[in-house]
């Protein structure tokens, strides 16, 4: 599993820019790449000209939540449905529980933590 860089200052820049976002971790589900409480900054929209490749670490919109955000890695894809899990696999609920997601639900890629 591959590790997340942390926040360079051309990606600081990026995210004063508004091309990132930051988002703070909540859970278990991505240890031990990332902690609770660990902050993240993520390409939104990055998928509009590339779509999502094995082992991404990706935002996406719970596929049966509308209201929850989730942080999940890509680890089968076929066609526009991925298949995500966290990397805490025995503290993560992901598509293993609810199915593959839709493209449509991933709201970006994550690029590094922020520190």
């Amino acid at each position: 599993m591959a590790n997340l860089p942390d926040t360079t200052y051309g990606e600081l820049l990026l995210w004063l820019l508004r091309r990132r976002k930051r988002l703070r971790v909540d859970g278990e589900s991505m240890l031990p790449l990332l902690q609770p409480g660990d902050e993240i900054l993520f390409a939104p929209h990055a998928y509009k000209k590339s779509k999502p490749q094995l082992e991404d670490v990706i935002v996406a919109s719970h596929p049966l939540q509308n209201n929850l955000t989730i942080v999940k890695r890509v680890i089968n894809i076929e066609g526009d449905r991925y298949f995500v899990v966290g990397d805490n696999r025995t503290s993560s609920t992901d598509s293993r529980h609810w199915g593959k997601i839709e493209l449509a639900n991933i709201i970006g890629r994550v690029t590094s933590k922020f520190n």
